[in-house]
């Protein structure tokens, strides 16, 4: 089982800050770098630089309203997004079943030697 995994996307989710915007722009329907740095740990020029991450990976999109941006989660890269963790997700648990399979076959093995 194959699975696609683009790097600039994971690397993007890949920060807790960003994680935290994301859901942010997704509870509160949008936001600007001002307003996203009054609710996070970090300057509004973290935020912006933040902000241009995600925007390079598509998981954001910006509108400009009069001095500000206003972010919105791009839902179309966000599914994308959702769905690549579920083909990763169901890949490696395919994975961690055939280790097990291994791992109770060797352990069998090792208890029927010394059974015998």
């Amino acid at each position: 089982m194959s699975v696609t995994v683009d790097d600039e996307l994971w690397s993007a989710v890949g920060d807790p800050i960003r994680r935290r915007m994301l859901d942010l722009l997704l509870t509160d329907g949008g936001g600007t770098a001002t307003t996203l740095s009054e609710r996070l740990p970090v300057t509004r020029q973290a935020v912006a630089k933040h902000l241009g991450v995600l925007d390079r990976a598509g998981l954001v999109h910006a509108t400009p309203s009069g001095r500000e941006r206003i972010y919105a989660v791009d839902e179309a890269q966000f599914a994308r997004a959702v769905a690549q963790l579920a083909s990763v997700g169901a890949a490696w648990d395919a994975r961690l079943r055939r280790i097990k399979r291994i791992a109770e076959a060797i352990q069998l093995t090792r208890d029927n030697r010394t059974d015998t």
